[in-house]
């Protein structure tokens, strides 16, 4: 991974017990970028979600590509970073299928729109080439 992308990816405000992307693959700044999260077989939170079954849970599908959008728009060398970037709206999520532990899900986010502290985003997850979920998110900040 290139040092931009290192550095793209060490601006996610989380911490590390709550980081869902673990690589930046590709990133064009501002506009999309593609990374992957590889989950863990020993993840705390699969314990409980689903026992003897475990799958990880939809909202952080969901998270992870927020996660991801939020890489893409705060490296936007054309705008200025948004302070508090955070996941504020979930439309038309569409969870298509599941990833279980030890396997890497490949996350895809598209910056579609800004406004202000707004910023719009089409994301979509896959694991071994299938979609399992398609989603598009807003993220809110401040305008610095």
């Amino acid at each position: 991974m290139s040092a931009d992308l290192v550095a793209a990816l060490a601006a996610l405000p989380h911490g590390p017990e709550f980081r869902f992307v673990d690589a930046l693959l590709s990133l064009d700044p501002g506009r999309s970028g593609t990374g992957q999260y590889r989950l863990p077989e020993d993840a705390v939170f699969l314990r409980g979600h689903f026992p003897g079954e475990p799958i990880l849970p939809g909202v952080l599908l969901v998270e992870a590509v927020a996660q991801l959008g939020g890489v893409v728009a705060q490296s936007d060398p054309a705008v200025v970073p948004l302070a508090g970037l955070k996941l504020a709206g979930i439309r038309a999520a569409k969870i298509q299928g599941t990833a279980r532990p030890g396997e890497t899900v490949r996350l895809e986010a598209t910056v579609s729109g800004r406004m202000g502290g707004l910023v719009q985003v089409a994301g979509s997850a896959w694991v071994d080439g299938r979609l399992i979920l398609r989603c598009e998110l807003t993220l809110a900040g401040d305008v610095v």
